[in-house]
């Protein structure tokens, strides 16, 4: 590889955003440049190079090996760099720089957006990206800065600060029980109409309900039915919203609906395991000014859940 022009970081984040994106048409998008202002910059940083660093073809595009070992390293170096800005800014107090969040659709939807959009009127030097996902992205990835995970992840190489309680409720609207009454245990969900939400690993249509008194390994599998399944928790409660069902759905999404009426919880004796919502980043961001701030503010934000 030819080493008589040294590596700009515009260069660097041009090879990781092209890996990420996965074809031309992409990072363009990602870039705000057109794709011909892609494959122009990219000629050009090969022909600077004197080797190929893409496989192109119609619709996608891959890495050449001498790509990938480039890939690898200016994801080092760039994060390198963005540790050092950090520890300089840091001492003075003053957190910058990009910030990448993920968090699931609903939660991330209802309670992250919303408090990114307090957390950047502070520090207006951060900005944010943020992306919602069904399944979170593998911790392994480094795509993102902070991740905001239901349960505690098993990586020790990674630091998880708890930001809620994550008690998941069963609850109904009042025009549904009274048609058809309130279920007392978790036999009598058998005769009901429940309403399933499809999600992650999750098994579809059963239950795990844990008396009050008990701990979490007497968990009862209770297999449900219904007539309505979405992979949508916002379209979920809104079924039950219109009286169709029992649908078991976490407190910070329906919180507003139980003081209000709309929603009334059931079997209230009854809780389900816990799946705690943490903020997630890499052990070395532990100093990281940005990453510091963001999650001590999302922590202060959600005492009320705890």
């Amino acid at each position: 590889m030819t080493t008589s022009n040294s590596f700009q970081p515009t260069e660097l984040a041009f090879i990781v955003a092209l890996a990420s994106c996965g074809s031309l048409s992409a990072a363009a998008r990602d870039l705000g440049i057109t794709t011909s202002a892609v494959s122009k910059r990219l000629a050009l940083f090969e022909t600077r190079l004197g080797l190929p660093l893409v496989n192109r073809t119609t619709r996608r595009m891959s890495l050449t090996p001498e790509g990938e070992v480039l890939l690898e390293h200016a994801k080092r170096i760039l994060a390198d760099m963005a540790e050092l800005d950090q520890l300089l800014s840091n001492s003075r107090g003053k957190p910058k720089g990009q910030l990448r969040v993920n968090a699931t659709l609903g939660f991330g939807r209802l309670h992250i957006a919303p408090a990114i959009s307090q957390y950047v009127l502070n520090y207006p030097d951060v900005d944010v990206q943020l992306q919602l996902s069904v399944d979170p992205p593998p911790l392994a990835d480094d795509q993102f800065d902070v991740c905001i995970r239901f349960g505690a992840p098993a990586d020790t190489r990674v630091v998880a600060k708890l930001l809620a309680s994550n008690r998941r409720l069963l609850c109904a609207a009042p025009k549904y029980l009274a048609e058809r009454g309130e279920p007392k245990n978790p036999a009598e969900l058998a005769r009901h109409n429940c309403i399933c939400i499809r999600q992650g690993d999750e098994a579809y249509g059963l239950w795990r309900l844990i008396a009050a008194r008990d701990d979490d390994s007497r968990a009862e599998a209770v297999k449900v039915r219904g007539n309505l399944t979405t992979n949508d928790g916002e379209i979920a409660v809104n079924w039950a919203l219109d009286g169709h069902g029992i649908l078991m759905r976490a407190g910070w999404d329906i919180e507003r609906y139980l003081d209000s009426g709309r929603l009334v919880q059931v079997m209230g004796g009854y809780r389900t395991p816990d799946a705690d919502i943490y903020a997630v980043y890499p052990q070395r961001h532990q100093l990281s000014a940005r990453i510091r701030t963001f999650v001590d503010f999302l922590a202060e934000r959600f005492t009320r859940f705890r």
